[in-house]
């Protein structure tokens, strides 16, 4: 079962450094992610969503090899590939895979204008040597949401927020 950590900042580029800091560490294999968005809130009030991966590129890419082998099949390999391409461009925008997007909106009203916020999905961790190299964003952050066990919790406030627990 995966679990939901979300940590915001005050700031619109925290959120991103973090989540390039757990691409490290998943390259290391400490931490396996389902999701990772980055969402901010500018000084408008204007919600965006930075997914980490585009859907729609990468449907229309695999849709492109498909189609082009099924074309290959039928003696028309481009056609096959341009029609591939396109649906899977359509299957990859309408696909919502990990986090929900219309949550994180929700959530994301709450927050003052200027602000970002981390959503990651995590399957599983090496909890300590994660914590250890989230040290650098002591104090940055404020956890303000998770689905993590409580003591697991506490120690990820802890290095976040720097704060002790009691």
């Amino acid at each position: 079962m995966s679990n939901l950590v979300v940590i915001t900042f005050e700031d619109e580029s925290t959120a991103f450094e973090m989540r390039a800091e757990l691409a490290k560490l998943q390259k290391e294999y400490l931490i396996e992610m389902e999701d990772a968005v980055v969402v901010t809130k500018n000084e408008e009030g204007k919600i965006k969503l930075h997914q980490a991966v585009n859907l729609t590129a990468a449907g229309a890419a695999g849709g492109s090899f498909w189609g082009m082998l099924i074309g290959l099949i039928f003696l028309n390999p481009l056609v096959g590939a341009a029609v591939g391409a396109a649906g899977g461009a359509i299957s990859g925008a309408l696909s919502d895979i990990g986090i929900n997007d219309k949550m994180m909106k929700e959530m994301a009203d709450s927050f003052k204008p200027g602000c970002s916020a981390l959503f990651v999905l995590v399957k599983k961790a090496t909890p300590d040597k994660v914590l250890e190299r989230l040290n650098k964003f002591a104090g940055k952050g404020k956890v303000f949401k998770t689905s993590l066990a409580k003591d697991s919790e506490e120690a990820l406030r802890k290095v976040i927020e720097k704060t002790e627990i009691e």
